[in-house]
């Protein structure tokens, strides 16, 4: 079926228009050509439209039916001036229009499978940067902090049988929302999430630097040595390790979910020496509503 596009040349061809919509529906060629022109003949009405209306008018020629008769001329007008391609917008907007529906189906662009090397073809030193590259060294916003950490925390939060959301909370309390994570002597990021030192036995990289710590109730600067992980997801690994693995903490794992009595807990068994640890950590929990 091919239609004659010609009748809707006159503004006042409704029967014409509607052949124009059914066949734009039924992708008929040549339509796109004639609706785009339609369009740029409805762009031009609003600039003469505008132009009338800025014009300074006559008392004498500014009648009603005036007005009217000048109104079915703009419309005419720029129907003959979209067909003479005047402007150039429907062509602009063929090509554009065009190109978009000659663009694949979704499952035709994304049908093969995307070509991943294999873990023997990267090196050492790409794979450390590709990992280095998942892990961001600060946060923008709280938020941003929280989006980033809770599946971390929710991956062992199972095993200590607490909720994610206090592991969230106390992290941000231990690096300030992630702007000041304890870094190595040359600039590294350390990833320790919740300022665990280097005892115990531990065997990996550390950190020495100095740091603030309650004692005889007066705050004093001093230097430790904090463990360094490659990855947050490590050092929430170590966290529950180093808690599961320490009678000192027994009590607080066995708090179960409540928050409070986990995070208490582990204040009492002298976890952080600050005495507020406890409170800052559930006001956290309560103004974020992690």
């Amino acid at each position: 079926m091919n239609t004659d596009f010609t009748s809707a040349r006159v503004f006042t061809d409704l029967q014409g228009m509607a052949e124009l919509k059914l066949a734009a529906k039924n992708s008929e060629a040549g339509a796109l050509e004639e609706t785009a022109k339609q369009f740029e003949s409805l762009f031009i009405q609003m600039l003469l439209k505008n132009m009338r209306e800025a014009s300074i008018s006559s008392g004498l020629f500014s009648s009603d039916q005036m007005q009217y008769h000048q109104e079915m001329f703009d419309q005419q007008l720029a129907i003959d001036l979209a067909a003479k391609q005047s402007l150039g917008i429907a062509d602009m907007l063929v090509r554009q229009l065009g190109r978009n529906a000659q663009m694949p189906a979704e499952d035709e662009v994304f049908s093969e499978k995307p070509v991943v090397p294999e873990a023997s073809s990267i090196s050492p030193a790409r794979q450390k940067a590709i990992t280095s590259a998942d892990q961001p060294d600060g946060f923008d916003s709280p938020e941003a902090f929280i989006e980033f950490m809770r599946p971390l925390a929710e991956k062992v939060a199972v095993r200590l049988g607490v909720s994610a959301d206090v592991l969230v909370a106390q992290s941000a309390l231990e690096t300030g929302w992630g702007k000041k994570i304890i870094q190595t002597a040359d600039g590294e990021n350390s990833h320790n999430l919740f300022g665990i030192k280097a005892y115990g036995g531990w065997q990996g990289r550390s950190a020495s630097v100095n740091t603030l710590e309650f004692r005889d109730g007066t705050m004093q600067q001093t230097r430790d040595s904090f463990r360094v992980y490659d990855s947050y997801a490590e050092s929430f690994e170590d966290y529950a390790r180093f808690l599961l693995t320490s009678p000192r903490y027994s009590e607080a794992v066995n708090s179960g979910h409540d928050s409070g009595g986990f995070i208490t807990a582990l204040q009492t068994a002298g976890y952080a020496t600050d005495p507020e640890y406890a409170d800052k950590i559930i006001n956290i929990l309560h103004r974020y509503r992690i």
